[in-house]
């Protein structure tokens, strides 16, 4: 078993666990945004679809995906809280607009780095001539690439009306 698929499959396995995670709150704290409500709920549903597809590919390879990280993963760091604070993070309590800019954000970058994920896993399966890994990329990556137009269509819809209005 090559440990870059395994490194692979488990980043992907994180990410995607971790997006839906993320889109079922925004949908939660979003509800009354009907569109940012529904659509996420539905791209956290393509993201657990993801996730059951990662897990039964893991398992035909043996990949214990419930282990620790690997030494020298950094997939969790695309995932973890930002260091400088930004405004909507300070504000989000007082402004329901910035809230809903800041979790976009979030979103984006979590899809953009699941994207990225999905495509060093396709270009693994080619290198590696493996017909299984690359049929898995190529089912769930586009949806990802929806996940990451979406969330940037939504912050270039939002982000004029919540920022000029402050």
């Amino acid at each position: 078993m090559n440990d870059g698929i395994a490194l692979a499959l488990r980043a992907l396995h994180r990410g995607e666990r971790n997006l839906a995670g993320k889109l079922e709150r925004v949908a939660d704290r979003h509800r009354a945004e009907h569109e940012i409500h529904h659509v996420a709920t539905d791209l956290a549903g393509w993201s657990r679809e993801h996730v059951r597809r990662i897990a039964a590919t893991a398992a035909d390879r043996e990949v214990d995906l419930t282990g620790p990280a690997e030494a020298g993963d950094a997939s969790d760091a695309v995932f973890a809280p930002h260091g400088n604070r930004s405004i909507a993070e300070t504000t989000d309590a007082l402004d329901p607009g910035l809230l809903l800019l800041r979790d976009l954000r979030e979103l984006h970058l979590s899809a953009t780095a699941n994207s990225l994920h999905w495509e060093m896993l396709a270009q693994l399966a080619q290198a590696a001539k493996d017909p299984a890994l690359l049929s898995l990329a190529s089912a769930c990556h586009p949806r990802t690439l929806r996940q990451t137009r979406w969330t940037n269509t939504m912050i270039k819809t939002m982000s004029p009306q919540v920022l000029t209005s402050l």
